[in-house]
């Protein structure tokens, strides 16, 4: 009884002390060629977070969109998904900061395509990461323009892409959780 009583303290101080993200704007927008999102979020990285970075460990950041078609006679059907990997990291050598973003998931074996910026602080690369703008995440052809959609966000930091040691010294802590997770209505094209 006390370890069942004390791994649910644990969960609720866990859920407490969670890093909280602010989505300040979450945007859907229909064009002539797709559905682009834009969403401004707001968070401040924990300690721990701050700590490995400046060791060298980089940190990975992932964005998720999910777009659902409407139905009144079943469950919503799932048009389209888009992912964004980012990953920051330290370049101690030139003291330089650097953000990788691709749509197909980072490694570090060097394969794939992806847009690498540089910066000069921790606080203007978390600046580059906390914005999402024009982010196309589903195609024309997948959209009716006389039907409604959900779209679900969905934004947090991957613990698993860290060193497995990591992970396995720092199982549950809330220090490493960071998400947000938003449902937002798209309308009909207007007129139609």
């Amino acid at each position: 009884m006390l370890t069942v009583l004390a791994l649910l303290w644990a969960v609720s101080m866990g859920a407490a002390a969670q890093t909280s993200v602010l989505l300040t704007e979450l945007r859907g927008e229909r064009a002539p060629d797709g559905l682009y999102v834009s969403a401004q979020l707001k968070f401040d990285l924990s300690g721990a977070v701050e700590e490995a970075l400046g060791k060298g460990i980089p940190v990975y950041f992932v964005a998720e969109a999910d777009v659902f078609r409407e139905r009144w006679y079943w469950s919503d059907a799932h048009v389209a998904s888009a992912r964004r990997y980012m990953r920051v990291s330290y370049q101690p050598l030139t003291r330089r900061w650097r953000l990788s973003s691709s749509s197909e998931p980072l490694s570090n074996a060097g394969l794939g395509v992806n847009l690498g910026q540089y910066y000069d602080s921790l606080p203007d690369t978390l600046a580059a990461v906390q914005r999402l703008s024009q982010w196309k995440v589903a195609d024309a052809s997948n959209l009716d323009a006389d039907a409604r959609y959900s779209l679900r966000f969905r934004f947090y930091l991957d613990s698993s892409q860290l060193p497995r040691t990591m992970q396995l010294g720092n199982i549950g802590p809330s220090e490493w959780n960071l998400s947000v997770d938003r449902r937002l209505d798209i309308p009909p094209e207007a007129g139609k």
